[in-house]
């Protein structure tokens, strides 16, 4: 069995997460799979794609329900950035889309002088700067860090979901994985 399961929707970045994931020393598989996903020490749904094609891979798959069973009995779950706004329960990317829903909150265009919004930001209160490429953004009450404004971080229970992408941030991304994959 590996250390991480990256869940697989068709898209996403999986290979820039698996490659931190060597770094950090950890075995890490790419799979839709439902057992995988219930029964993995950690979880990632990474980031990259479309809402819509994402959910679709996911329902098709029986994924989202085995993501809904591993956050009700409250199996780690780290998601970034599309895996964070898939979490969230509608997004407004693609005509509207239903996302999992396992956190309150929507996901809402970008209304910035420049989208997508692409580079290096500081990420308050953790003081740190990280990677982030994106057009959309949650909303969310579960919010615990932001950056320029928007929410960047939400967390509850045992997911924790990231707007920037740390599997592309240096040494500041890697110190965050390894933070994520020490309280599971």
């Amino acid at each position: 069995m590996s250390d991480v399961v990256v869940v697989d929707y068709g898209a996403g970045n999986t290979r820039s997460v698996r490659a931190a994931m060597t770094h950090l020393g950890l075995t890490s598989e790419v799979t839709s799979e439902p057992d995988a996903i219930a029964g993995a020490p950690f979880v990632v749904l990474p980031g990259v794609g479309s809402a819509r094609s994402a959910m679709e891979h996911l329902v098709a798959t029986g994924a989202d329900q085995a993501l809904h069973r591993r956050f009700q009995d409250g199996g780690a779950i780290l998601g970034i950035c599309l895996g964070m706004q898939l979490a969230l329960e509608t997004s407004e990317e693609d005509g509207g889309v239903a996302c999992l829903g396992l956190l309150e909150g929507s996901v809402v265009r970008l209304h910035a002088d420049r989208v997508p919004r692409l580079g290096w930001a500081l990420v308050e209160p953790w003081g740190e700067a990280f990677y982030f490429a994106h057009s959309y953004v949650g909303v969310s009450p579960l919010s615990v860090a932001t950056s320029d404004g928007l929410t960047v971080a939400i967390e509850s229970g045992s997911f924790l979901g990231v707007q920037f992408h740390p599997e592309k941030s240096g040494d500041a991304g890697l110190k965050f994985l390894e933070r994520c994959l020490s309280l599971a």
